[in-house]
């Protein structure tokens, strides 16, 4: 056989077989919401009984729902996490600057992972709100960028529903209209590949897999929902939270829990926010009133055109031959608490806090309809896209890969699960926790804490000298309402907690294991 003939046909070769291979990779839809609870998504079982999301219920029913969700805390180091696979305190570099909400970051100090998907074939493309430093890493961690980058434009930082000042690829406009909307669309024209890179170029994603990470803005304040969802839930019901005012049943909580007092009985008898939503770049807006009730249709409200958008991308896929090798992800940064202990917001260690949703569906690839009840971490996903992508890690992250029990629900998850909070503070700046309470609790007055999740139980260490240490049964008390530290019945199991605690910090090499500040009573 001529020899050059031999060499073109084993190039071609070659080619087709680096195609198929590209082609058996999976696409990775990843869809991040901001601040929504579990209780706002119907497959959950602590979501009110009138509330209906049949679209993200049906992505559920084709994949796999985790019970217990703790993917952050807050909006910048939920995605830095996302962006790096480390929790706050190892992302170096990371840090709030200028004007709120500006930030920065050394990409060279604390790459982003998305970039090692582009140097092995993935078009990787991001849409929605960025909030974690100016540079938003167009050209080198992303192809294609629709961003509406806060940090770049504190000016517009608030403008959470319309009128966003977007980067696309690298060059600002100004849109109009409700932006969940907005963003779907533009997540549907990159599925159907009708969208260029830098300088208009095609981004192929016919053949070569891509990864979307698709950042919605809601149903963050101030909780706007579509104008046609205005008139959604007229006969919603909504419980008053037992621990929703100041008095003894908060008595066994440290004392920034026992002080927050954010709710009042209006002239009705009827729990109404004192103020209003307080956020530095929000301005509080109410559409039908101010009382719990009024707040929380209002914030359900608010998701449902998140769920009209996970029916349309699904269908985009499925119009486009893509469904059955696309691993669709559904989470959110964090929670938002209702009423519970006083709170309007999300950051505290509770919960109802923090708590979200995480599906993820692989039609074919992983189980159909399975749940798993284990506490499970927003540093375990990107480990679980690069076993997906059949990548290895490129550098050691702190959380595991999700397959085995996403493959089999009841498979035993080994794992304990870490949170952390260290306010507005990242990676080596956190080895030391600060005394002066206007960096200790700059966060929206929650102090510096660690948490871990494991089994039933429930650990959380306020990061506060002297402050109480506080343990949870979450399986006979969800609302976090009994501090089972202060039971003499369960101070072995305190110890073994506290223990477990203190080794996943060593075992991720927190800075911070070394200078924690002593507890109220030594036990």
């Amino acid at each position: 056989m001529n020899r050059l003939f031999l060499f073109a046909l084993l190039a071609f070769n070659a080619t087709l077989t680096s195609v198929a291979h590209a082609k058996e990779r999976p696409n990775i839809l990843f869809i991040f919401s901001d601040d929504q609870s579990h209780r706002t998504v119907s497959c959950y079982d602590q979501a009110y009984d009138w509330v209906k999301t049949p679209h993200i219920d049906q992505l559920a029913s084709t994949g796999v729902r985790f019970k217990q969700a703790y993917i952050g805390t807050w909006c910048m180091p939920s995605r830095a996490t996302q962006l790096t696979g480390y929790h706050q305190f190892g992302v170096e570099s990371m840090r709030m600057e200028g004007e709120y909400p500006g930030s920065a970051y050394d990409p060279q100090q604390v790459p982003f992972w998305p970039s090692v998907f582009r140097r092995h074939g993935y078009t990787t493309a991001q849409i929605g709100k960025w909030h974690t430093g100016v540079d938003n890493g167009f050209g080198r961690d992303w192809d294609y960028q629709a961003v509406w980058n806060r940090p770049a434009h504190p000016d517009n930082a608030g403008n959470y529903f319309d009128d966003q000042i977007i980067e696309v690829n690298g060059k600002s406009t100004r849109i109009q209209g409700y932006t969940t909307d907005w963003y779907t669309e533009r997540a549907a024209q990159f599925i159907r590949g009708e969208l260029g890179g830098a300088n208009d170029q095609s981004l192929a994603t016919e053949d070569d897999p891509w990864y979307l990470w698709l950042c919605f803005g809601a149903v963050h304040g101030p909780f706007t929902p579509a104008q046609r969802h205005f008139d959604a839930y007229p006969d919603a019901q909504v419980p008053i939270p037992e621990d929703i005012f100041m008095g003894d049943n908060r008595a066994d909580k440290p004392k920034y829990v026992q002080i927050r007092d954010r709710w009042a009985l209006d002239k009705d008898g009827v729990p109404e926010l004192k103020s209003g939503v307080q956020q530095r770049t929000v301005k509080n807006a109410p559409i039908h009133g101010n009382t719990l009730q009024d707040w929380v249709r209002q914030y359900q409200q608010g998701v449902l055109a998140i769920d009209d958008a996970v029916g349309k991308l699904v269908a985009t896929l499925k119009e486009t031959g893509q469904y059955e090798n696309t691993l669709i992800v559904f989470a959110s940064d964090q929670g938002i608490a209702w009423g519970q202990k006083g709170f309007q917001q999300k950051i505290a260690p509770y919960d109802a806090n923090i708590r979200g949703p995480l599906i993820m569906s692989y039609p074919g690839k992983i189980e159909a309809g399975g749940v798993v009840d284990a506490a499970v971490s927003g540093v375990d996903l990107p480990p679980t896209f690069f076993h997906y992508a059949g990548l290895p890690l490129p550098w050691k992250m702190h959380g595991h890969n999700l397959a085995p029990v996403l493959k089999n629900s009841d498979r035993k998850w080994r794992h304990p699960t870490l949170t952390v909070m260290t306010g507005q503070n990242y990676g080596n700046a956190t080895n030391v926790i600060p005394t002066d309470e206007s960096i200790l609790l700059a966060t929206a007055k929650v102090p510096w804490w660690i948490s871990l999740a494991d089994g039933d139980f429930k650990y959380i260490r306020t990061l506060v000298e002297g402050e109480v240490e506080e343990l949870y049964d979450l399986k006979s008390d969800p609302e976090e309402l009994v501090n089972l530290a202060f039971k003499p019945a369960y101070l072995n199991k305190l110890r073994q907690m506290r223990a477990a605690t203190i080794a996943e910090l060593r075992r991720t090499n927190a800075g911070m294991v070394e200078n924690l500040p002593a507890f109220s009573t030594p036990r």
